[in-house]
């Protein structure tokens, strides 16, 4: 029946899946030379940020936008245990996770969020509304609508498609392409998941104690939004680079988030019952 709908109707039967592909980032090896959101800019021409600085860091980008899919932390933090300045740069590269149980995915109304053959979450701009549900859903903020220039309208969603053009090619990612020191490695994700397990065993064994890994399938921060399709080796806790120690997905604590009105409902009752209960 499908297959005679797709014939009349003219429709593609949607790829078939491929091996699932991602990044590993090794934030030991970044440098913060930002040559990864310079590429992805370039390749999907999106426009310059501009240079202006916050003041308290040497980010110009300061935070993901509908025009900035590639963010590298600064985090200027104090050593442990340091007999000299006592300071450090950790710095990492971040992307959309392209969760497994992706939130923006459950979210989206019209079906313009999609998994791709590869396993990966892409946004189909002429299907996107700009309703924006897919904005809050995600516990990363990756996600962002772009402005209407002249309009009070807003726009359509835009976040990282992990280059699937490129990727239809048989080409490297962008950013992964452009990036110096390997920091950000792409490829098949059970390798790269390999890979990141044999890298922090490598910086254990150096004396790096705080490194772990971020977006694994052992990782309690999978539980919800399961194992990322972009994960990381961290230096430090997931707070210090600005990731939740536990990305929720919204329907997972929406049970909760009712019970707390609930209470809070009742203990308002409550108290205006004894309020005017006393007046009475």
């Amino acid at each position: 029946m499908i297959e005679a709908y797709q014939r009349v109707m003219n429709v593609e039967s949607p790829p078939a899946p491929k091996t699932p592909k991602g990044f590993f980032t090794d934030t030991s090896l970044c440098i913060g030379c930002k040559a990864c959101e310079v590429a992805c800019k370039q390749w999907n021409q999106l426009p310059a940020d501009g240079y202006r600085l916050s003041g308290d860091s040497y980010d110009n980008t300061g935070r993901f936008s509908a025009t900035t899919w590639r963010h590298v932390e600064f985090v200027e933090q104090a050593k442990a245990n340091s007999r000299r300045d006592g300071q450090r740069w950790l710095m990492m590269s971040d992307v959309c996770k392209h969760c497994a149980n992706a939130a923006c995915l459950e979210a989206c109304p019209t079906g313009s969020l999609i998994r791709t053959e590869y396993g990966t979450v892409y946004v189909q701009q002429d299907i996107c509304n700009g309703c924006g549900f897919c904005v809050p859903a995600c516990p990363f903020g990756v996600i962002d609508r772009a402005p209407k220039h002249g309009t009070f309208e807003p726009g359509t969603a835009h976040k990282c498609t992990l280059c699937y053009d490129r990727l239809r090619d048989d080409m490297t990612p962008a950013c992964a392409k452009a990036c110096p020191t390997a920091s950000i490695q792409f490829g098949d994700v059970e390798e790269l998941q390999a890979r990141a397990r044999r890298r922090l065993g490598e910086l254990r064994t150096r004396g790096e104690s705080r490194a772990q890994l971020y977006g694994m399938p052992e990782n309690e921060e999978a539980r919800e939004v399961g194992p990322l399709h972009a994960f990381f080796l961290l230096l430090d806790k997931p707070a210090v680079y600005n990731l939740p120690e536990v990305p929720r997905l919204p329907r997972k604590s929406m049970a909760q988030r009712y019970a707390w009105s609930g209470a809070v409902a009742i203990g308002a009752a409550v108290l205006s019952a004894l309020v005017f209960g006393r007046r009475g």
